[in-house]
């Protein structure tokens, strides 16, 4: 039995946990210093709390964390890799920049464990039982030996990519501009007419000649203000991404400083994130 490892239980770790668990797999995760939420998501989902050191007895390693938080994971996980008997396949499944998960290969390096580039595009996979059970599209680079194969066989919908080591990291982040780097401009736009006292007009004239954005910001504003502080560190990645000669990079520097409001704002009064739900739900 396929024996994979994954860090952390947040929301997408544990939805990739129990898709792989329902198809077969022991699924392992480690919950040190980790809260009675991840605690109760991973239960949830079947996934065994075990040291460090058996999760290095793994036969794959997936990373699946908050960007700021890829080499830090990577750095903390090397000592028990170098250590262990078994060398499991690493996989950095985070949203970062090509150049951070050059970083996290070299935190493992002289580990003795092969280490794989990759991305998740879409939600969360859910139970069987709730009829939601598709899995997001995994895709990964530089595993030209395919060393990743065993998660197609236990339900992960994986794409291999014909290219190198940082191009699935790439793809993640380059996606991400046109998703939550365009959720950021509409909501720095429905917050000015607001503010201007446009808002009624704009509503009205978006119906009128761009149905398909009032269906597409209103169900956007709603799922991402309780996400909006995890998309910070994503949108400051996809600028390391592009480097500071292309001028667009200022642009997704700018959506990071959105969301940071936007996160502030729900750790206090809320009334940004009120305004942006009024203006933004269709009519």
């Amino acid at each position: 039995m396929t024996r994979i490892a994954v860090l952390a239980a947040g929301a997408m770790g544990a939805g990739m946990g129990l898709r792989l668990r329902e198809h077969g797999a022991t699924v392992l995760t480690n919950l040190d210093g980790r809260g009675a939420a991840s605690r109760a998501r991973a239960a949830e989902a079947g996934m065994a709390d075990v040291p460090l050191d058996e999760i290095a007895g793994a036969d794959l390693v997936l990373s699946i964390v908050p960007p700021g938080s890829a080499v830090e994971l990577a750095e903390r996980l090397a000592p028990a890799l170098r250590a262990g008997a078994a060398k499991p396949v690493f996989v950095d499944l985070n949203a970062v920049a090509p150049a951070t998960v050059e970083r996290v290969r070299a935190a493992l390096d002289g580990t003795g464990c092969a280490v794989v580039d990759g991305c998740i595009i879409g939600a969360p996979p859910k139970a069987r039982m709730t009829g939601q059970s598709k899995s997001p599209a995994v895709y990964v680079s530089g595993d030209p030996d395919g060393l990743t194969a065993p998660l197609a066989r236990h339900g992960i919908d994986l794409w291999p990519m014909e290219a190198g080591f940082g191009a699935a990291s790439a793809l993640k982040l380059v996606y991400a501009m046109c998703t939550k780097g365009v959720t950021a401009l509409a909501a720095g736009m429905f917050l000015a007419a607001e503010r201007e006292g446009a808002g009624d007009a704009l509503r009205a004239e978006l119906a009128r000649s761009q149905p398909e954005l009032v269906e597409r910001f209103g169900k956007a504003m709603p799922d991402m203000l309780p996400k909006a502080y995890r998309w910070v560190a994503e949108m400051r990645e996809i600028a390391i991404l592009l480097g500071p000669d292309d001028p667009t990079a200022a642009m997704l520097e700018g959506a990071a400083r959105v969301y940071e409001r936007l996160a502030a704002d729900g750790q206090g009064s809320g009334e940004l994130g009120r305004a942006l739900l009024g203006a933004s739900a269709p009519r």
